[in-house]
């Protein structure tokens, strides 16, 4: 098929990975690249061999581009994603989808009334190691699902980042940084969630920057920083979720999926591939199942080359606009939950991703 002609808005840290992935595909072609940094982007487009250098709005209007693919910080996902459905533009964010539910909303309607797609990350479930255990979730190795456990715990990344204080800031926080890629594999393994409770709080008012070159800087902390929730699950399944900027130490695997005959251990959903273990119908103890052929390294833009695919066939998107307006609204429902003291009704709803045959997209590799 033609390729679908992609202009990157934002080469930040994250956007090297995509320059790689996307060049090297056959029906992605990134044309355009752009950053409120104007010498950025021009340093980004002579390291990877792009055409065209441009402003954010240059790009976003530009007839030689089809989808924009959004790199920007989160506060920016919803704004740059809203003027590019404006003008005709496919878009792919980051994650998270947007900063606030009415602006996802605004962004799919008017997508919807434009006649365009829009996706976003994470990609990572579209991988060998959750698509693995999605098979075997679907031919019933561990039965009905019971249950599910989630576990995103660590001590914060002021003492990594070099500028780490966004992660602090309103729409910051470990659950909306971390959560869209535990939240968004269990969806794909488990289906859509139709009530969260949650508990949250910010355990420590600010934070010391020790990392360069912003070393000794005190960051306010805005945000929750501390995070558990349940998510009852349209299928009768139960969840429960903690995401913590606040934890020293912790050995408890990202997440587990309990079922009527079996418990399955799912690899770090911030990866493409990892460790699957199961114990099922038939094993007598944990059986280390080998990955289904497919994306298993780092792989990120796998999401946005399936939404090649989508474009030029006329299909919705795994990592659909839907989907990540789904997983926003259950991340965003957690701290309403405790807010209010109330369960919160999940009323996105969307379906269950289609599964990834374990063949599909490989020959783009070559």
């Amino acid at each position: 098929m033609e390729p679908v002609r992609i202009g990157i808005v934002g080469c930040g840290n994250i956007s090297g990975i995509y320059f790689h992935n996307l060049g090297s595909y056959p029906s992605t072609k990134i044309v355009a690249c752009a950053d409120l940094d104007l010498d950025r982007a021009k340093s980004a487009a002579e390291k990877y061999g792009v055409a065209l250098a441009l402003t954010p709005d240059e790009l976003i209007a530009h007839p030689d581009v089809d989808l924009v693919l959004n790199l920007t910080i989160p506060a920016a996902h919803g704004p740059v994603a809203q003027q590019a459905v404006e003008h005709g533009k496919h878009v792919y964010n980051e994650k998270p989808l947007t900063a606030t539910r009415a602006q996802a909303q605004t962004l799919l309607a008017t997508a919807k009334q434009n006649g365009v797609l829009v996706g976003g990350a994470p990609d990572t479930f579209l991988g060998g190691g959750i698509q693995t255990c999605r098979r075997l979730i679907d031919e019933g190795r561990i039965g009905q699902a019971i249950g599910a456990q989630a576990f995103m715990l660590c001590r914060g990344h002021e003492n990594w980042h070099p500028a780490p204080e966004f992660y602090y800031q309103k729409g910051g926080g470990p659950m909306l940084d971390m959560g869209p890629y535990y939240v968004t594999a269990l969806v794909n393994l488990l289906g859509p969630v139709r009530r969260v409770t949650g508990s949250v709080r910010a355990s420590f008012p600010t934070r010391l920057i020790t990392s360069q070159p912003k070393a000794g800087t005190i960051i306010t902390v805005e945000t929750p920083t501390h995070l558990t929730g349940v998510l009852d699950f349209a299928c009768g399944a139960i969840g429960e979720i903690t995401t913590s900027f606040d934890v020293m130490h912790s050995r408890l695997n990202p997440i587990t999926i309990y079922g009527s005959e079996g418990t399955l251990i799912v690899p770090d959903p911030n990866g493409f591939g990892g460790d699957v273990e199961v114990w099922g119908k038939g094993d007598s103890t944990w059986t280390n199942v080998p990955l289904s052929p497919g994306f298993n390294e780092n792989d990120r833009g796998l999401g946005v080359l399936d939404m090649a695919y989508a474009i030029r066939n006329g299909r919705t998107a795994r990592a659909g606009g839907g989907l990540g307006y789904h997983v926003l609204d259950i991340m965003l429902a957690f701290e309403d939950s405790s807010n209010t003291g109330k369960h919160i009704d999940i009323t996105s709803g969307v379906q269950r991703p289609d599964a990834l045959a374990p063949d599909q997209y490989l020959s783009e590799r070559a």
